[in-house]
């Protein structure tokens, strides 16, 4: 009944690819309409984990498993010493049922807090938004030279979990099941009947007060809604990893560099127009007027500088740059401001 660790990893990674994948169509719909779907990327993290917790929850309490245990065929047991394993609809005890559930769902969330908090902090360090001298600057720096080392050994500590349960020296793949006192077995053929037949089940509401109705009422909703989300999920999970791969930084560098333009060839210069060996010698003399520059105006397509009356007159006249005949348009007119001004 042990599972494989190819089994118990996979099922790590399933999770691990949802999020992403819905941060990425939540970041195109907050892009496309900020006014209606903003508020879901700025707590996008709160909105997420409360449909996580929903979700394991409604695993946890009908199947044993999280989601992904279940989406592979796994269910979570007791650890102990009894030989005859507790079908998975019956659930797990309590203490192991919401010590699973926190691990499930609280600590991806403070990591991933943690990790945000660990990247703005570098970012306050780099262009140095805190005074040198100040006390809060001294902490952040000692925290931000302690983290990558408490994170390797966060690391470490479940890759050398991971080589214990290859070499069958560890019943968890994982240090958080260990934690939650729990173990991963493979569902057996009276689990699968008994979940299909739990799934297939429809019990009437017979209760007759209004509080036991509403609670009812909100089970319903609250189990049609991780139901909902659930089988969502099921369908959508491959294209869901698709979207995770496509999107990947790796698979980003790719794709650029398989439908990178050429380099475009550099402007023709036209023969017609004045060429760049009529510039005056002076620098603080326009090119058109050669007199001393009055309200000093650059062309943002060629750099050259130029009174503005002179360049603007110039420019709407013949949409080109004077010196190089680059193609111009008012817009590209741009003003400068020099020190004494």
């Amino acid at each position: 009944d042990r599972p494989s660790v190819f089994e118990a990893v996979a099922q790590d990674s399933l999770m691990a690819a949802v999020k992403p994948a819905l941060q990425h169509l939540v970041k195109v719909l907050a892009e496309s309409n900020p006014g209606r779907y903003g508020f879901l990327w700025h707590w996008f993290d709160e909105i997420y984990v409360l449909l996580d917790l929903l979700l394991q929850q409604h695993y946890l309490a009908r199947c044993s498993a999280s989601f992904s245990e279940n989406f592979y065929s796994l269910k979570r047991i007791p650890m102990g010493d009894g030989r005859q394993q507790p079908l998975a609809t019956a659930g797990l005890p309590k203490r192991q049922h919401w010590k699973s559930l926190l691990l499930l769902v609280l600590v991806p969330y403070l990591k991933g807090k943690l990790e945000k908090l660990v990247s703005s902090l570098r970012e306050e360090d780099e262009y140095s938004i805190h005074p040198p001298s100040s006390s809060w600057k001294r902490f952040y720096r000692a925290f931000l030279a302690a983290y990558p080392y408490v994170n390797m050994t966060w690391e470490g500590w479940f890759l050398i979990q991971q080589l214990c349960y290859i070499l069958g020296k560890a019943e968890h793949h994982s240090p958080m099941l260990k934690l939650a006192g729990v173990r991963l077995v493979r569902l057996t053929a009276e689990d699968i009947q008994a979940l299909e037949k739990k799934w297939a089940e429809t019990t009437p509401s017979q209760t007759h007060s209004f509080t036991s109705r509403v609670q009812s009422a909100l089970r319903k909703a609250l189990g049609g809604v991780a139901f909902s989300l659930s089988t969502g999920l099921s369908v959508s999970m491959f294209f869901l990893q698709f979207l995770d791969w496509w999107y990947s930084s790796e698979n980003q560098e790719a794709i650029k560099s398989l439908t990178a333009l050429p380099t475009p060839p550099p402007p023709v210069h036209l023969e017609h127009e004045p060429s760049s060996a009529l510039l005056p010698s002076l620098k603080t003399v326009c090119p058109l007027c050669r007199k001393v520059r009055v309200n000093a105006t650059a062309l943002a397509t060629s750099g050259f500088v130029f009174c503005y009356r002179c360049v603007y007159s110039y420019v709407k006249a013949h949409q080109c740059c004077p010196i190089t005949g680059y193609a111009t348009e008012l817009q590209h007119l741009v003003k400068l401001y020099s020190p004494d001004s």
